[in-house]
Formats: C-alpha cells, structure tokens, sequence
C-alpha cells in the first residue's frame, strides 16, 4: 500500500499561488470596468428611449422619398386620437409643403431628418449645422415652429454630430424599438414586432411611405392602447433637463 505524505510547503505555496491568481483577477476586472467606464463617459449617446413609470410611448415616422401613404397616416392617428412625430427632411419638405402644413395643423410634430439624407458622422462641424440650420428654417417657416428635435438619417452619429446638434438647440433622437417596414415583409411581421418588444418609454420607428403602413398601423395602435400604452409626441416623452444617458441610450433623472 502506498503512502502519501502531505508536503505543508508544498501546499502553502499552492494556495498562495491561487490567492495571487484570483486577486489578479479581480483587479483586472476591476481595471477593465474602469476602461469601459471611462470609454462609456467618451461615448456621447442620443436618446433612444426613455426611463418611465408610466405606460407612455412615442411612435414616429421618418419621411424622406414619397408621400403616398401620409394622408392615411393622418386619417388613422385622428381615427384613434393619436398624436406622433414626424421627421422629414430637406428635399421631402420642398417637394410636399401642403403636406408639410397639414402635418402641423393636425397637432403632430413636425422635426428634423436634415436636408440633404447623408451619413452625418462623415460631415464637418460646419456641414452639420448647414444641414440642421437649412431644413429647421424651412419647417419653421411653413409651421410656425422651429423644431427642436433632430433624428439623424441611417441613425448615423457621432460624438461631434450630438454636441453641435445640441449647440444648435436640438435633442438627437433615434429608437429603441425598430419596426423594420422598409423590408415590406407584410403588417403582421411590423405588428409582431413593435408590439412585442415595445415597454414605457419607448421610442418606435416608422417610415410613411412603407408599403404596408396603412395596414400594420391601426393594427399597432389598437394593441398599445389595448394595454394601456398612451401614445404621446417624442417632446412630451422625453427630459429636457437634469438628465443623463446610460450605456443603452436610456434617458434618465439625475
């Protein structure tokens, strides 16, 4: 029979030599939270939902090619006493001004998706601003209001997108909750969606002219106010002040 003596050198140096390896560790971890830490106050964030009690969400459509579906739109947000957000850009203003006005006269918000469509994190300080400044004028000057929310096109941003959009008095906006109609994948895909990934505070993504809007949006509405969402315009969703913005684009109280 063999016997096995127990080395208590042997087994001091080993246990200090796991002490050592799990404070390594931990430190290292320590330290990466740190760097992430320190990466996620570098980030500059847009807001992409909201940190609500209530049961409030936000549904809004970008317009930027063809008007064909916006009446109906209009027809359906009045038929369920809807009020939404719509962010146009330049050439779509230019191109349906009545639309534009009608857009505002029906109580929605009429806000910016710039003016020319491009990837705005590839622009200048000063090619930014050229792009708010010319579309904010041109909305101001058929509604009355200058808008103060800006979504930027393909939700491209950047650091030096944010802080000169907020220079010139705007909020970045973008969306927690992607409907994904432009894949014309049928309303009930949309429906689906929306309707299962939606939660208080919720920013909801929506074009005008997807092929199925007409069909997959009162089928939306109907389930939100259903479960007791209320659907109000992006400016009455959001903070405007003593806020931050965590890691995952959620607005927040100070």
């Amino acid at each position: 029979m063999k016997i096995f003596v127990i080395d208590r050198k042997k087994i001091l140096l080993f246990t200090m030599v796991v002490v050592i390896v799990v404070m390594s560790y931990a430190n290292m971890s320590t330290l990466g939270d740190k760097i992430v830490g320190v990466m996620n106050r570098n980030k500059v964030l847009p807001i992409y939902c909201v940190d609500k009690e209530e049961k409030k969400v936000a549904i809004s459509f970008d317009a930027a090619w063809g008007a064909q579906y916006t009446d109906g739109i209009l027809e359906i947000l009045e038929k369920y006493n809807v009020k939404s957000t719509f962010f146009l850009v330049g050439f779509w203003v230019d191109k349906y001004p009545d639309m534009v006005k009608k857009i505002s006269d029906q109580g929605h918000e009429v806000q910016n998706h710039s003016t020319t469509h491009p990837h705005m994190s590839k622009l200048s300080r000063e090619q930014i601003s050229k792009e708010l400044n010319t579309t904010g004028k041109k909305i101001e000057d058929l509604t009355g209001a200058k808008p103060s929310l800006f979504r930027p096109p393909f939700g491209d941003y950047n650091n030096l997108l944010i802080e000169t959009a907020k220079e010139e008095g705007y909020y970045t906006i973008q969306w927690d909750v992607d409907s994904l109609d432009w894949k014309e994948l049928g309303a009930k895909p949309v429906v689906d969606r929306v309707t299962r990934n939606v939660k208080k505070g919720s920013i909801v993504l929506f074009h005008n002219n997807a092929k199925y809007v007409l069909e997959y949006l009162p089928l939306v509405i109907e389930k939100l106010q259903k479960d007791g969402y209320e659907i109000v315009p992006i400016s009455d969703l959001i903070l405007k002040d003593n806020y931050y913005i965590d890691n995952t684009g959620m607005q927040k109280s100070e």
